[in-house]
């Protein structure tokens, strides 16, 4: 394949599910018959991949169908799953991509049964068109180059699902845990419109929720088919293209931010609750003085998190501070794009941040680390150390 894509927008109308999903990279682009080379190095076998054009509602869709021997059905654990996945001559990428996805999925199942995720073992999620689901999108996406996946606001359905469990509402329990802090809703389709891997997928992968991003250009639509015979076109819509450095990945779109009152603690801990929550992938933490009920003084922590780290950031208030709820919300934001350049001083070298916005630059900034280093190894001052190294990086740009 020759044209490489670094994003995708997913339009979910109708929802979202792994076959659909992966019926839609399909459409946009990745080879069927490469796809199954790939699943054909899992230690899975009981199955067939049917593909096929089907039409829904008018629109030419792919239809991707793994048809289980329900004879060799299996329950596994997450540890299972992971070792299937880890003795596959897969990308590296592709590995852990799909290891990634089961795992958020471990975690949502162990929350709504009471027990960890190792102990989980999945039943409609682990089975065997789940396992092709997940391992297919997860190639899809490194084949396809995908950096960043955005999303339209998930229609979910209504109505109640059979599980083992018996009858879930919609959505399942599972979903809904995965569905925390996406924007979504119900509409008048009494069906299961979204799924426990397409909701994990997305929990996992995705970058942002709403409308599509304004400098997303798209280069190519897929159609990726459901099940169901629907009064509205039961397809995926996604757009396959190019996002610029102002809205990818982390950098821009949508964040969360988790934000805890806080009046009983001790001061000294938080410096290390903020270096877990860093370490974690929080993008920012920061910490306000407020005043609570009684006018007890009080600490507001503010985490700014991608949605991926949601489950991690809130394991880490809860387990590290004295807080027992938080609040948790979306946020946008824009960001200048960044790139680095490396000046020599006469006592070493400076890293430099060059900070620009709509072709312009915005903000040139050695450093700090560097310039301390030099300054401690020197004895110059460090104002000098940053005014210099300032100067020089200017004459550059």
């Amino acid at each position: 394949m020759d044209v490489k894509y670094n994003a995708i927008y997913l339009d979910c109308f109708a929802g979202i599910s792994g076959n659909m999903l992966l019926g839609a990279l399909l459409d946009a682009g990745a080879p069927a018959e490469l796809l199954r080379t790939e699943l054909a190095k899992l230690p899975v076998t009981g199955y067939e991949l049917v593909i096929t054009r089907v039409d829904k509602g008018g629109i030419n869709a792919c239809y991707l169908d793994v048809q289980v021997d329900e004879s060799v059905h299996e329950h596994r654990t997450l540890a299972d799953i992971v070792a299937m996945i880890d003795c596959a001559e897969l990308a590296p990428a592709v590995k852990e991509l799909a290891k990634r996805i089961f795992t958020r999925l471990a975690e949502a199942e162990g929350k709504v049964h009471g027990m960890p995720a190792e102990e989980v073992h999945f039943h409609e999620v682990g089975a065997v068109d789940s396992i092709v689901d997940i391992v297919g999108i997860a190639w899809a996406l490194d084949y396809l180059g995908i950096e960043h996946i955005y999303a339209s606001r998930l229609h979910v359905g209504s109505g109640f699902v059979q599980c083992c469990h018996g009858l879930m509402p919609v959505p399942a329990p599972a979903t809904a845990e995965l569905l925390q802090g996406i924007p979504c809703y119900q509409g008048d389709i009494a069906k299961e419109l979204v799924t426990p891997t397409g909701a994990a997928v997305l929990a996992t992968l995705g970058n942002g929720f709403g409308a599509m991003p304004e400098s997303f250009v798209s280069a190519r639509i897929g159609y990726g088919a459901g099940t169901w015979e629907l009064e509205i076109p039961n397809v995926l819509r996604l757009y396959a293209g190019n996002v610029s450095a102002l809205l990818s990945g982390r950098e821009d779109g949508q964040c969360l931010v988790l934000e805890a009152n806080i009046d009983d603690q001790s001061p000294e801990l938080y410096g290390y609750v903020m270096d877990r929550l860093f370490a974690a992938g929080a993008l920012d933490v920061w910490l306000t003085p407020i005043f609570m009920k009684k006018n007890r003084p009080a600490t507001k922590l503010s985490v700014l998190i991608p949605a991926d780290c949601r489950t991690k950031a809130v394991d880490i208030v809860l387990q590290e501070t004295t807080s027992i709820g938080m609040r948790i919300y979306p946020v946008s934001r824009s960001m200048a794009s960044r790139e680095f350049m490396v000046i020599s001083l006469p006592w070493g070298e400076v890293k430099v941040k060059i900070s620009s916005h709509q072709g312009k630059i915005c903000n040139v900034a050695p450093e700090y680390e560097d310039c301390r280093k030099i300054a401690e190894a020197t004895e110059v001052p460090l104002k000098v150390v940053q005014h210099i190294a300032l100067k020089e990086a200017m004459s550059i740009c």
